[in-house]
């Protein structure tokens, strides 16, 4: 179904002569040719990877979950404090004690030993963050791993139409020759002339329509891998068929044990049930230790007159405080529930995105071969179709007809062989398929206790994946050059050139 150079060529120059000859499409000047670049997909997720602003966006908030965990840990150290206070005396004060100046400088440090477990229920939450934080980070990888792999297979869809749709052109171009052709020998009537030239006309401004749908494709790609919306990129895969052989069961059950948005939920469950027990410590005292000592200093010459200091316990126990705590641990009792059905429907949300990707796989699969088919009967179709109208048996209309019959077929094929891919790509994903980290190995690894950094250790997939992601500077945004004329990514200077020596050729040559 791949088109020659030879007969790319001949396309153009028919498209070009039939522009100037029926629609004047006129064509622009010499242009500069814009950045190329080679791209496969792993190259393509390797750049969404490293420039994808949204997985910037994730790793700004893992940063500020760990300083969170850091403030947490911090709220039970002991507190230093120092305060320095100076005034001027006068007026009977100063006339009784003869002082001008009165400095004050007190220091004291404190730190809580008991409160009734807010300080540790803000700790274990605060870990739970982070713990979600890591995981929410592989999730976007995964989700960025897919739209770039989406992105990229829209390219090569519209890359296959773009054939089809050029193979269509040419199709019909060989066939108006023909009737033209007997049409001057007087055989056929002049109404097969204008009808295989509509045809065709209608053919070319499909062709235009995809062409455009590839050029934006294109910009998109280039958008989310980072890359200037005007760069062409040359694909070099192809959309292939590869049997997927799990079955239903095996991958719902792994999206479950596997998915990151799965062990999310959970995580702001425990943060809910933390937040309630931090809640009921209102009805507990709270103790502190401190240390305080005070020097005053009475004259203007700077001599001590009083220096004291202090240790102690103190303790405060708020007996009745108007309900305000047992409306605070029922409103995290609600929060709590809210959580628990979150995760419940996280769950189900995740067993019903399997199903719909695996039954979406399977009917492509199915697909492709039925479309496979339909090509060979298609071609076999207009063959026959032709034949019949050369020999005068069969009609204009019945070739055409064939032609866009053998059109379509061909891009069903490719229509279901991208959506067997997609589905493939989708179905990963829901699986939880890791980018980074194994989430099984970290939530083992969390609940053990170790600390952050430990457990994407212990549940890093590469060396590279164990390293803490940490923020940069935000890159500039990617601005398009309009200053320059750009040739779309389906063109090039070639086919202006044989656009421009063509466009005053004649539609039918005799």
């Amino acid at each position: 179904m791949r088109i020659s150079n030879h007969i790319k060529k001949n396309i153009r120059r028919k498209f070009a002569a039939l522009c100037a000859g029926i629609i004047a499409l006129s064509i622009g000047g010499t242009v500069s040719a814009s950045e190329v670049v080679n791209i496969t997909l792993d190259e393509t997720i390797q750049r969404a990877f490293e420039n994808n602003r949204t997985i910037k966006e994730s790793v700004a908030e893992r940063e500020g979950a760990f300083w969170s965990l850091s403030e947490a840990r911090r709220q039970g150290n002991p507190q230093v404090t120092w305060s320095w206070s100076g005034a001027r005396v006068g007026g009977m004060n100063y006339d009784a004690s003869g002082t001008r100046h009165a400095f004050t400088n007190t220091g004291s440090i404190s730190m809580p030993i008991y409160q009734g477990g807010r300080l540790r229920e803000g700790r274990r939450s605060a870990r739970y963050a982070l713990s979600s934080a890591d995981l929410s980070l592989e999730n976007t990888m995964q989700t960025v791993r897919l739209q770039s792999t989406i992105y990229y297979f829209d390219v090569l869809q519209y890359k296959n139409l773009i054939e089809v749709h050029e193979e269509e052109v040419l199709t019909l171009q060989e066939h108006l020759r023909n009737v033209a052709a007997q049409f001057r020998v007087g055989t056929v009537a002049k109404v097969d002339v204008l009808e295989s030239q509509v045809e065709l006309a209608n053919a070319l401004q499909t062709l235009v329509n995809v062409q455009n749908s590839y050029d934006v494709a294109i910009a998109n790609l280039n958008n989310y891998i980072g890359l200037p919306a005007d760069t062409v990129i040359r694909p070099q895969d192809q959309l292939t068929y590869r049997k997927y052989d799990l079955n239903l069961s095996d991958c719902t059950a792994y999206a479950l044990e596997n998915r990151a948005d799965a062990a999310m939920a959970d995580y702001a469950v425990k943060q809910a049930e933390s937040a309630k027990k931090s809640a009921k410590s209102g009805w507990y005292p709270s103790v502190n230790a401190g240390i305080s000592k005070e020097l005053d200093t009475e004259n203007m010459f700077g001599h001590k007159t009083n220096d004291q200091w202090s240790m102690g316990i103190s303790a405060s126990w708020n007996i009745f405080d108007g309900g305000i705590t047992r409306a605070q641990v029922n409103q995290a009792e609600a929060a709590l529930v809210r959580a628990r059905e979150v995760a419940a429907q996280t769950r189900e949300q995740i067993q019903l995105d399997v199903q719909s990707a695996f039954l979406d796989l399977h009917a492509a699969e199915r697909n492709i071969g039925t479309t496979q088919a339909a090509v060979i009967l298609g071609e076999e179709n207009y063959k026959i179709a032709q034949v019949r109208y050369a020999a005068g048996v069969g009609t204009n209309l019945e070739v055409m007809d064939a032609s866009e019959k053998l059109m379509e077929a061909r891009s069903n094929y490719f229509t279901a062989l991208y959506n067997y891919n997609v589905a493939k790509a989708s179905l990963d994903r829901y699986m939880g398929v890791p980018v980074e980290i194994d989430v099984v190995r970290y939530i083992e690894s969390e609940s053990k206790g170790n600390t952050a950094t430990k457990s994407r250790e212990d549940a890093a997939l590469t060396s590279e994946a164990a390293a803490v992601p940490e923020t940069g500077e935000v890159a500039p945004v990617v601005l398009i050059d309009f200053e320059n004329s750009l040739p779309t990514p389906s063109q090039d200077n070639d086919q202006n050139k044989i656009q421009n020596e063509t466009k005053d050729q004649p539609f039918v040559s005799d």
